[in-house]
């Protein structure tokens, strides 16, 4: 891919307190030429706006700023005629731009070499090809960008970081085919699927391991779907420390995102605001050897890129 141009940056600083992982210096890496839509807190309340890259600042309206649920929000977006307000960027508590209805709808083992890098058989690879493996966070580990990530030390020693690109929904889809999937999305976003390895093993199911407290930053911002032309031309990308470990095309994933859209509204409404987890491709801590674990001490980033037009 040539000419790439970032999207969306999320950072976890060295900074901490205790055994929580904070994430400082957001605004900062708000950097690229596309439409976001972001949620803030200014004045003890909480609303929607869009962010100016040039000027560094939201722009909003009474209406806009007032929704009180994501899907309120979408049709606020096609108000005209109200008075906008602008903030500065830098005097506004960012938050989770989502609000979904809904757990996290999450595709385990999208991706082949993430499959490989756990010792994985041309069995397992084949089962995964063969059907998509779905599993949720939980709607209460959803956190957003000047959140911190909690450690669970007393629960956890194996806590590792999985980039994904996020889905969100914008319009009610249900039993939709994957050709019209597509027309439910409303943008897409970061999330980092935080997993406790060691439950994720003593429990087997997933749940629990994916789901702690604090487990599912998103954001910090919604790119519009306008703005991205093939959600399977994207490069999804994750540093720590500074050291890239995972980087990858969308297009190696083994179930496109439309895919995933169709087979889970199959008896399954996807409302406003829900969110899709795409999957993680290869260079999770645990995957090396010996595993390169999230400490306290640790500069984790994420990003996605897509082609410029």
């Amino acid at each position: 891919m040539i000419n790439l141009t970032k999207l969306i940056y999320w950072i976890y600083p060295v900074s901490h307190e205790g055994n929580r992982i904070w994430i400082t210096d957001t605004n900062d890496l708000l950097k690229g030429g596309l439409m976001k839509i972001i949620r803030y807190t200014s004045k003890g309340k909480t609303g929607y706006g869009i962010y100016e890259v040039e000027e560094g600042t939201i722009r909003t309206n009474e209406a806009l700023f007032g929704a009180e649920s994501f899907s309120k929000m979408i049709e606020m977006l096609k108000t005209s005629g109200e008075t906008e307000v602008e903030l500065d960027v830098d005097a506004v508590r960012l938050e989770t731009p989502v609000q979904p209805t809904k757990n996290v709808v999450c595709i385990g083992k999208n991706y082949y070499d993430h499959i490989l890098e756990f010792d994985g058989t041309s069995e397992q690879v084949d089962a995964a090809k063969a059907n998509p493996i779905f599993f949720t966070k939980a709607v209460s580990s959803i956190i957003g960008p000047e959140d911190g990530i909690d450690l669970h030390e007393e629960t956890t020693s194996e806590v590792d970081y999985e980039g994904e690109l996020g889905v969100v929904i914008g319009r009610p889809c249900r039993g939709v085919t994957p050709e019209e999937a597509l027309e439910y999305v409303f943008g897409y976003t970061i999330i980092n699927d935080v997993t406790a390895r060691d439950l994720q093993r003593k429990h087997q199911q997933w749940f629990l391991g994916k789901g702690l407290d604090t487990f599912c930053p998103v954001g910090p911002y919604v790119v519009t779907k306008d703005e991205v032309e093939d959600p399977q031309d994207i490069e999804v990308m994750t540093k720590v420390n500074g050291e890239v470990r995972q980087q990858a095309s969308t297009k190696l994933m083994m179930h496109s995102i439309a895919s995933q859209i169709s087979v889970i509204s199959q008896g399954m409404t996807l409302n406003p605001g829900d969110v899709l987890a795409t999957g993680t491709p290869q260079g999770v801590g645990m995957g090396f050897k010996p595993p390169r674990l999230l400490k306290k001490v640790t500069l984790w980033k994420s990003a996605f890129r897509v082609s410029e037009r």
